[in-house]
């Protein structure tokens, strides 16, 4: 009984307290965690990125629970938290190159350079997105490939995003011959720009020469469009200037070479 009575004097309190502080501990953690993901929902931040960063917190606090309940038992925590550190050294070599992943991935969630649905090249990938990950980011190409792309590969690079304008601008080249009348020519270009409804008035269509090349005289054509209008209206553009030229009396040249033949007599 004295025995029993020294071991409940000395631990009793010990084992209530630890239970106590575990408990309590466990209600403050879910309660952070609950906070900061209303808090970060409130911030529109990317759905994916929430659990994730809530769940370090919830995490981070059990660990510093566990470690004070320990030291009511005393137990040396130091060396404890020194093994822990020492561990997540060891792990965060082991997936450096997953880390990398993820804090490129959090920068994207964060930063927004581009969204789903957005035609990006970044990487030397292009492709219209269709998720972004933690770790990677999931793109769909113009014949419907599915590719996924590690986080890493897409910050690092310059990221072009086609779609964050409403508006893109259509640059075509076309070549006339040395021998056709430029003015002409230039007559015809914006006939057929001024008939097309999906050219945009402001900002106003550029035609001019831009080139005196070895097979021909050539003139930049720069209309703008809707982004939704780009590709189809560039067709289609192609297909009625060299109509329209032809009908006019204008010839679209190719590199061709002119050999001269001299006669020498014997």
């Amino acid at each position: 009984m004295d025995t029993l009575t020294t071991l409940i004097s000395v631990w009793g309190l010990r084992v209530l307290g630890a239970l106590v502080l575990l408990v309590v501990g466990l209600v403050v953690a879910k309660f952070i965690r609950g906070t900061v993901s209303k808090t970060l929902e409130r911030s529109k931040l990317d759905n994916t990125l929430i659990p994730f960063l809530s769940g370090i917190i919830y995490y981070l606090m059990l660990a510093f629970v566990i470690v004070a309940v320990l030291s009511l038992f005393g137990v040396e925590t130091t060396s404890f938290i020194a093994v822990l550190g020492a561990a997540g050294f060891a792990v965060g070599l082991a997936l450096q190159g997953t880390l990398s992943n993820f804090a490129s991935g959090v920068m994207l969630l964060v930063f927004r350079p581009f969204g789903v649905g957005d035609f990006i090249d970044a990487g030397g990938t292009a492709g219209t997105v269709e998720a972004i990950g933690v770790f990677a980011t999931t793109l769909k190409s113009p014949d419907n490939v599915k590719i996924i792309a590690s986080n890493s590969s897409i910050y690092a690079a310059t990221i072009k995003n086609y779609s964050a304008h409403d508006t893109r601008r259509n640059d075509i080249v076309i070549g006339v011959s040395y021998n056709d009348d430029l003015g002409k020519a230039a007559d015809v270009i914006n006939r057929v720009l001024a008939a097309e409804e999906r050219i945009l008035h402001e900002p106003a269509p550029v035609v001019a020469v831009s080139e005196l090349g070895d097979s021909s005289v050539n003139f930049v054509v720069r209309p703008w469009c809707t982004k939704d209008d780009y590709w189809a209206l560039r067709f289609d553009l192609l297909r009625e200037l060299k109509e329209q030229l032809e009908a006019a009396g204008c010839s679209i040249p190719y590199p061709q070479t002119d050999v001269h033949v001299h006669s020498q007599s014997a």
